[in-house]
């Protein structure tokens, strides 16, 4: 069964008002704001409702109810230009197969490469957490405009899956070309590749727009395996994410592989840096709740698991979740998907905003 949430009333909608009259001029205001334009066409439009400066002197009882009304227009048009919200049901009728194209590209990769599942929903965290989820870690280098997020420290030989984001937008080009966005296309196949390695499934909040920008800076700040638990938490908090969440997102360490040269023992075993360990020593490629056991035998691979436990911190933050994770496989579940749509609806570029790339590596104007 797929569980849904309601999106956050932080998301309104951004459709700017097309409504114009021939007396006003109708500029929209930024998202979830009532600009000085917006008040002055409030009064400009009192008085063309009342017929007139003139008119309105001798007709006050008709100027008040026309600013009113004014008024009460600016207000709602300010909200229509807010933004669209997120729905599961945004491509029903315009891509009505866009889920399936997804998960047969994934499944059909998995056979060759049984990590893309893990390496998949990994690119949707490191997207959402850099200027919100507007698929910004996809683009390539395109100096002097475009420098990729690819590159920084916690990207770089490190986030994987590109040819597969890549092989979904051409199977979605073909089946309904120019309507499902690499943004999305992100977060469809992180709930995609849980359900698959037999973690739970949800119905995935839908219609977010694709960033013309990246953010290096930002993502020089992504969390590291190093963090120490108060940094982590800051991290989390810097994107509205509690304890909860960063418990609970960390759990999507039950599978997939790290490198060593990451790992609590750092290639002590004398392997290249480079080599790669089972992030979970248990269970590697399924989706479950083992990984917080590891953390309770002191067994978790990456610094930055352990300190939910080991940090002084924890005992009265995280500790408690991790236990409670450990002990009850559907509520680490049920709080995954809470943090998982919590976490795909940072920043997203709804409505006009954004563009729906034809190639998930270039913004439009640069060709395909």
């Amino acid at each position: 069964m797929r569980h849904t949430e309601p999106v956050p009333s932080s998301h309104p909608s951004l459709q700017p008002d097309s409504n114009e009259r021939h007396c006003i001029t109708n500029k929209p205001s930024p998202a979830g704001s009532i600009s000085s334009e917006a008040v002055i066409i409030s009064i400009v439009a009192a008085r063309c409702l009342a017929g007139g400066g003139a008119m309105a002197a001798a007709s006050s009882s008709r100027t008040s109810l026309a600013l009113l009304l004014a008024l009460m227009v600016a207000l709602a048009g300010a909200g229509a230009s807010a933004g669209s919200a997120l729905s599961s049901t945004f491509y029903d009728a315009s891509c009505p197969s866009a889920h399936d194209v997804v998960r047969r590209v994934i499944q059909n990769a998995r056979v060759s490469d049984p990590r893309i599942p893990a390496s998949l929903i990994r690119l949707h965290f490191h997207d959402c957490f850099v200027q919100g989820c507007d698929g910004s870690l996809l683009l390539d280098d395109d100096l002097p405009s475009i420098q990729t997020e690819k590159t920084v420290p916690a990207n770089n030989n490190s986030a994987r899956g590109f040819p597969v984001v890549d092989a979904i937008k051409s199977a979605l080009e073909a089946a309904c070309p120019g309507i499902v966005s690499c943004a999305d296309i992100l977060a469809l196949a992180a709930e995609i590749s849980v359900e698959i390695s037999g973690g739970p499934s949800w119905s995935v909040l839908l219609g977010r727009r694709d960033g013309t920008t990246t953010n290096v800076q930002s993502a020089k700040n992504l969390p590291s395996p190093f963090d120490s638990l108060g940094k982590l938490q800051q991290k989390f908090r810097n994107v509205n994410l509690d304890n909860t969440d960063l418990v609970a997102l960390q759990g999507a360490h039950t599978f997939g592989k790290v490198q060593c040269q990451f790992t609590r023992e750092n290639c002590t075993a004398g392997q290249p840096a480079g080599s790669l360990e089972n992030l979970d020593r248990v269970t590697p490629n399924v989706f479950d709740n083992k990984y917080y056991g590891n953390l309770l035998h002191g067994q978790a691979q990456l610094p930055s698991d352990q300190v939910m436990l080991s940090d002084p911190a924890a005992p009265a933050t995280t500790a408690p979740i991790v236990n409670r994770f450990a002990s009850n496989q559907k509520d680490f579940f049920g709080s995954f998907v809470t943090s998982m749509i919590k976490m795909g609806n940072i920043s997203p570029l709804t409505g006009r905003n954004g563009e729906i790339r034809k190639n998930c590596r270039r913004v439009n104007s640069k060709g395909y």
